[in-house]
């Protein structure tokens, strides 16, 4: 079941606009996808993440989607294209339904302009998944990690919601995998997502979530870390400690991810499935 079908909608007809805007001969340096491309990326669901210009983080961040894109390929009905990496300066951030940031205090930081591109694409229906890949997350500012310092940075120019770590009975822990916790490579860090506020409504309800997916998710565990593998499909990374079960677990949690990303509340609508079914026999 498609989520947010008015944005769908509308990013399909930006990129009608779009394609006819694109010149049928680009310069190599032009940033702006041509029509067989933008056509791609709208049949095929790809996983992109933020490129930061360090070779190091960015080739985990690749290897790493390449190896969640195997397992979802391997485990699931879904069939993501290859990754992408994206410059959040110019590319269309529209096409991606999620988007993971390796956070870096290192790598530089993204101007006023690009924020505003990312804080317009959570507004619209996308979502960023900021990962510091320390194992370390206090939002609190308390933080000593460089990582979270530049985290704290970047969202204290976006427009964000109240946050919170995710409930055991939040749709994320049931969207495919019955899951307590989100490990990557490491294990110490929860997940954070958009607070639900309104918890008076049915306290009983299996499943709690609002209308909507949670336009941020922010872990310190290093997702790509775990899911990185090389072109034989072997490892890249130990994880922290090493425990191939935790690997498991880590490509587990990147398989709710997306489908709680493409499915929506979905999940949380079926926990009512047996009273509505009363309903309509009475």
């Amino acid at each position: 079941v498609p989520r947010r079908g008015a944005t769908a909608a509308v990013l399909l007809a930006l990129c009608a606009g779009a394609l006819m805007a694109v010149p049928q001969k680009g310069h190599a340096a032009d940033s702006k996808p041509g029509d067989e491309t933008i056509l791609s990326r709208l049949d095929t669901t790809h996983l992109a993440y933020v490129v930061t210009g360090e070779s190091e983080v960015d080739r985990i961040s690749e290897r790493g989607l390449a190896g969640l894109t195997e397992f979802l390929t391997y485990r699931t009905t879904l069939e993501p294209g290859e990754p992408v990496g994206i410059d959040i300066e110019k590319d269309e951030l529209a096409l991606y339904p999620i988007i993971y940031w390796p956070v870096s205090a290192t790598a530089p930081m993204p101007s006023n302009a690009a924020i505003s591109r990312v804080d317009a694409y959570m507004r619209n229906g996308g979502t960023v998944l900021f990962d510091t890949r320390d194992q370390y997350i206090n939002l609190d500012g308390n933080s000593t990690s460089p990582n979270t310092e530049r985290l704290q940075a970047i969202l204290a120019n976006l427009d964000i919601p109240p946050l919170e770590p995710v409930p055991a009975d939040h749709v994320l822990t049931k969207s495919f995998y019955l899951l307590a916790n989100f490990p990557g490579r490491y294990a110490g860090s929860p997940l954070w997502v958009e607070a639900e506020l309104d918890r008076a409504e049915d306290p009983s309800r299996p499943a709690r979530a609002g209308d909507g997916v949670s336009p941020i998710m922010i872990t310190g565990n290093d997702f790509a870390g775990a899911w990185a593998i090389d072109t034989n499909g072997m490892a890249l990374l130990p994880t922290v400690p090493p425990d191939e079960l935790q690997r498991e677990h880590a490509f587990r949690s990147g398989v709710n991810i997306m489908m709680y990303m493409l499915t929506g509340n979905y999940k949380a609508d079926q926990v009512h499935v047996p009273a509505l079914l009363e309903r309509l026999g009475q």
